[in-house]
């Protein structure tokens, strides 16, 4: 297939043509400009910020959207560079702005600020995991460089919350607790790190989380979910002057209903990540790469799917309804 400037080839894309709505169609391979790179997607997986995004319009430009819109998380070939920085046949981990990223796609264009060149040799199925991974990477930096003596909570345990386990165990956390409904996703947790899981949600959660730190509540919470119930949650379950990290993406543009008064009266020091994908170098990008290619982290149990590009409907299906033990849905380009 010719891939070059000025060719009208076609290529597979997901097109989310209306709020919760996303199918495969066949569009015009994009042609990139100077400072970009034309990449051969090779995988890709659906992270839980596409779902927010498609669901609920939050930071989606217009439907129906971009060619390959809202998909981040993806690894290929460079097949055309205008950049002097990458050469075709370069592997590449793609890291956009979400509000840029293009991957749902055979082909995508990314400027190369964005693009990390990998170890040629790298298993392409599961490095993907790198761009999520990194993200928790990333916001790890902003806590203290040793975890020690402190029960650490993560609630939600999908990908997100499953590198958390792994990001706060290496951190050397004393103590996991995971808040999540979802059984198996709860085992997967205990193989990442998770000391206790719990079962319920809700304020049956608050009285876990009470029970299991003799009414204290934890030193760190991550809030991986992103739903308008968790944000708040998080504040009932820190200790007076712990840590929030606000770390799952919003559920809508519009206000939402949120408890400050149990935030204020918690005293926490709370922060939201963004912004990984313009750390110089991409250093936290590079650093989840090696975690994964090194073995230090198995992340082959999280992709509990793949499905291919042409059936993305399919894939935002399962991922959307959580059905047949559902965690990180991969998405393949044969």
């Amino acid at each position: 297939m010719s891939t070059g400037s000025g060719s009208s080839e076609k290529m597979r894309a997901a097109i989310a043509v209306e709020k919760g709505v996303v199918r495969c169609d066949e569009v015009e391979i994009p042609v990139p400009a100077a400072g970009e790179v034309l990449v051969r997607t090779r995988a890709a997986s659906i992270c839980g910020s596409d779902l927010h995004m498609v669901n609920t319009g939050w930071a989606m430009h217009a439907f129906p959207a971009m060619a390959g819109h809202p998909g981040h998380e993806a690894v290929g070939e460079v097949v055309e560079s205008r950049s002097d920085r990458f050469s075709e046949g370069d592997i590449v981990l793609t890291t956009p702005h979400i509000w840029n990223s293009r991957c749902f796609a055979d082909y995508q264009v990314v400027d190369d600020a964005h693009v990390l060149k990998l170890d040629p040799s790298v298993d392409l199925d599961t490095v993907t995991l790198a761009q999520q991974l990194g993200t928790a990477v990333y916001a790890a930096k902003r806590l203290p460089t040793s975890l020690a003596g402190q029960t650490c909570l993560v609630v939600g345990q999908g990908s997100a919350g499953l590198f958390w386990d792994f990001t706060l165990r290496r951190l050397g956390a004393e103590k996991i607790i995971s808040v999540e409904p979802l059984k198996w996703r709860r085992e997967l947790g205990v193989s990442y790190g998770v000391d206790q899981a719990i079962d319920v949600t809700g304020d049956a959660a608050v009285e876990a989380v009470r029970d299991l730190t003799n009414g204290a509540g934890a030193d760190l919470v991550i809030e991986a979910v992103g739903s308008t119930p968790t944000l708040s949650q998080a504040f009932h379950i820190v200790r007076n002057e712990g840590r929030v990290v606000l770390f799952g993406l919003p559920e809508s543009e519009e206000p939402v209903p949120f408890d400050y008064s149990q935030m204020f009266k918690s005293r926490a020091d709370v922060f939201t990540v963004l912004g990984s994908q313009d750390e110089p170098g991409l250093t936290s990008y590079s650093e989840a790469a090696k975690l994964i290619s090194s073995g230090e982290i198995d992340v082959e149990p999280i992709i509990s799917h793949r499905v291919n590009i042409s059936e993305i409907d399919k894939a935002f299906n399962i991922a959307n309804e959580r059905i047949d033990c559902a965690v990180k849905i991969g998405i393949t380009f044969d």
